[in-house]
């Protein structure tokens, strides 16, 4: 069964996508000259009769509704750019999973390779130099790369054998300016201390060379989203012109003389700020039923919630969600980790969560 290949495009008055993209660009980037945009959704599939794909046009891959589809190929004007945006191989696509699950269910067989693609039609007087501006506008790098327009003869993916994994050599012996270069190299997540911390740790402890993926390890641990370095940042100057949060300020000031009192006080930082108030109610004996655990990043204690005329046992958490640095990366994908994040504490712990969501004012 060799690849079948549907361009499927919204007729009038439904082609939101592409009308918003074109009023997007025009303002965006302040490209004028660009007159229109049409885009197309491009599926190839690879694994059904001639006879379900003919039943599957108007039903699972278009609505007739809204939609023209068009089969192998698409009418495209003359004097047009075209280009076609696809996902990075390993990065999931759902558009292309659901036609492969829907068009299972219509054969009744085995499941389908599907693959699918974004085609954007580009018409107006633009230079090369406009149209590469506009597809690293459209293309996110993250999770996406521009793709080849021609139809491939298998959509089997051919996968090379890995190759062994590379020993850093030198790493331990690598002086300022060397390890300056191999941080920008590779765009560490970490900062030049924290590359230097592993440099004498490998040297004086492990007396070896560390391998590259046990520094891309170290370094996904080390960002700020999850060992939360920007809450953690300690703060030297702070200078407040809003008298209500001044105030605040001075309480937080107070509270601290108070939890901290005979003992080392912890760095003025946003997670001190974020965390003194319950470790002020707990020093005055205020808070008899926090829950406590060797992991604490959430302020939790325990009450009974009225949940249809019974009393269940509850944690209510007041937590710091960051996702800074997805958001930094990639802010939509970022705030959908935080999403995810602060649906799951409630879910996995019975709790009500009340979480602040600290990407937004970083953002």
């Amino acid at each position: 069964m060799s690849v079948k290949r549907i361009y499927v495009q919204k007729k009038p008055g439904f082609d939101v996508e592409a009308i918003d993209l074109l009023n997007d660009i025009k303002e965006n980037l302040q490209m004028n000259v660009l007159e229109k945009i049409v885009v197309l959704n491009r599926y190839d599939v690879e694994g059904i009769t001639q006879e379900i794909f003919e039943k599957a046009k108007g039903t699972i891959f278009s609505e007739p509704q809204v939609d023209h589809y068009f089969v192998e190929d698409y009418p495209i004007e003359p004097n047009t750019k075209v280009f076609g945006v696809e996902f990075l191989p390993g990065q999931f696509d759902q558009r292309a999973n659901s036609l492969s699950e829907c068009l299972q269910i219509l054969a009744g067989g085995q499941k389908p390779i599907s693959k699918s693609a974004k085609i954007y039609i580009l018409s107006g007087n633009l230079s090369e130099e406009e149209i590469e501006k506009i597809k690293k506008y459209i293309i996110n790098p993250v999770d996406s790369r521009e793709c080849s327009l021609d139809k491939p003869e298998s959509l089997e993916e051919q996968m090379e054998e890995p190759q062994d994994v590379a020993i850093i050599e030198g790493f331990i012996n690598m002086t300022d300016e060397d390890s300056e270069k191999f941080y920008k190299k590779y765009g560490f997540a970490m900062d030049m201390a924290d590359l230097k911390f592993c440099q004498t740790y490998f040297k004086e402890t492990e007396k070896r060379d560390p391998t590259m993926t046990e520094m891309k390890m170290i370094d996904t641990y080390w960002s700020d989203h999850c060992r939360h370095t920007t809450f953690l940042t300690k703060l030297e100057k702070i200078e407040i012109d809003w008298d209500l949060l001044s105030s605040v300020y001075e309480e937080y000031i107070k509270s601290r003389e108070y939890v901290y009192e005979g003992r080392k006080a912890k760095d003025v930082c946003l997670m001190d700020l974020g965390t003194i108030v319950a470790k002020e109610l707990k020093k005055r004996g205020l808070l008899k039923n926090l829950d406590e655990s060797e992991e604490i990043n959430a302020c939790s204690f325990r009450a009974e919630i009225l949940v249809d005329g019974t009393k269940e046992e509850y944690l209510i958490m007041f937590k710091n969600e960051t996702h800074n640095h997805p958001t930094e990366i990639e802010p939509f994908g970022g705030a959908a980790t935080c999403l995810g994040g602060c649906i799951r504490d409630p879910l996995s712990r019975k709790s009500l969560c009340i979480s602040s969501d600290a990407h937004y004012w970083l953002w």
